[in-house]
């Protein structure tokens, strides 16, 4: 599948390097004690737990980036599904360069299969209807491109990126400001003032801060932690003025009948914080 924006080679140049100097500091001393410097090996990974396997084109590009004479042979692409025991690449050149990558390798991809899968699970929840599942912002600092990526590979949408790419008026935001019309004015004002091309999302509570929201113009609505019933009686408010947003405290179990209510999308911070990561190993072949 195509990268999403967000993942660029600079980007991802800078955070190999810096994972590599973080495990690596001045040398895997292990490897460089017990592998001749010419050995030429082939390692494979391997899949020991069903799922949706995400990180493969990451893998490939640590590996290049660490040592450009290593090829890899992808079996099974991102996205695409695994089962125990299958292989999802082979690894083939410097045995030293396959054991001194191995761990960011291995690291990257359970993580991200975990998330991938998880996405896929609670995605495959809202077929048939036209809600989208977003991800969020609890991810793990210096980590966010990947497990973002990881959602995008599962099928799930991802929401903003950061602080920067849209503003999200918060209940912090709302209760340090005093009310959700001068805060939504305020940050029309300073789109305007900055010349920022930026949507306006408003978190709200209750169906009165919703009313307050849809006179104020915000772009997109959230429904934070209502109940279904609330949530109907929301979306019936809005009538399409804006987008929705169903957010805070959603299970797998909820997904259908929030859905249900009509809204556009459900986020879901469980996507990237809860996922479980899953068992692959990268073995040497002999």
């Amino acid at each position: 599948m195509k990268r999403p924006a967000y993942v660029t080679d600079k980007a991802l140049k800078q955070f190999i390097k810096s994972a590599l100097e973080e495990d690596i500091h001045d040398g895997d001393h292990s490897t460089l004690s017990t592998i001749p410097e010419n050995l030429q090996q082939k390692a494979k990974l391997l899949v020991k737990e069903d799922c949706i396997i995400a990180g493969v084109e990451l893998a490939e590009i640590i590996f290049k980036q660490f040592d450009k004479n290593l090829k890899v042979e992808v079996l099974i692409k991102d996205g695409e599904s695994a089962k125990v025991g299958d292989i999802a690449f082979y690894v083939t050149g410097s045995a030293r360069s396959i054991l001194s990558t191995e761990r960011l390798v291995l690291n990257c991809m359970q993580r991200m299969s975990g998330i991938a899968t998880l996405t896929h699970d609670w995605d495959s929840r809202l077929l048939g209807t036209k809600t989208k599942l977003l991800d969020t912002r609890k991810t793990t600092p210096n980590f966010r491109m990947c497990e973002k990526w990881a959602v995008a590979i599962g099928g799930g949408t991802n929401h903003r990126y950061g602080l920067y790419d849209m503003m999200m008026l918060k209940d912090n935001h709302i209760d340090y400001n005093g009310s959700i019309a001068n805060a939504v004015k305020m940050a029309k004002d300073y789109i305007k003032t900055n010349k920022k091309k930026l949507k306006i999302e408003v978190e709200t509570r209750n169906l009165q801060e919703v009313e307050e929201a849809i006179k104020a113009g915000a772009d997109r609505i959230m429904l934070d932690n209502m109940d279904v019933d609330t949530m109907k009686k929301a979306v019936k408010l809005i009538n399409g003025k804006c987008e929705t947003e169903a957010s805070g405290g959603i299970t797998r179990d909820m997904l259908k009948q929030v859905a249900a209510t009509g809204v556009d999308f459900i986020s879901a911070g469980a996507l990237t914080h809860s996922a479980k990561n899953i068992d692959l190993s990268l073995k040497a072949v002999k």
